[in-house]
């Protein structure tokens, strides 16, 4: 099992415009920080056989995010 717990860019898009907002913060903080597209990472699991189980929203604009091998 794989879970990932955060915020998601869908589609290119912010899911909230607090998302937008901490993306901002994040990328001033460091260059290498930002909220991830969800398909950029599905495509990562799906690379190290994982499938996507369940895409479950949380509080606070997060997902939570779990595939099994």
């Amino acid at each position: 099992m794989l879970a990932v717990y955060g915020p998601f860019n869908y589609n290119g898009r912010y899911t909230s415009d607090s998302n937008a907002r901490f993306d901002q913060w994040l990328a001033q903080k460091s260059t290498g920080s930002a909220i991830r597209h969800f398909e950029d990472v599905d495509r990562l699991a799906a690379g190290a056989g994982f499938e996507l189980q369940g895409d479950h929203e949380m509080p606070a604009n997060n997902r939570l995010l779990v595939w099994a091998k």
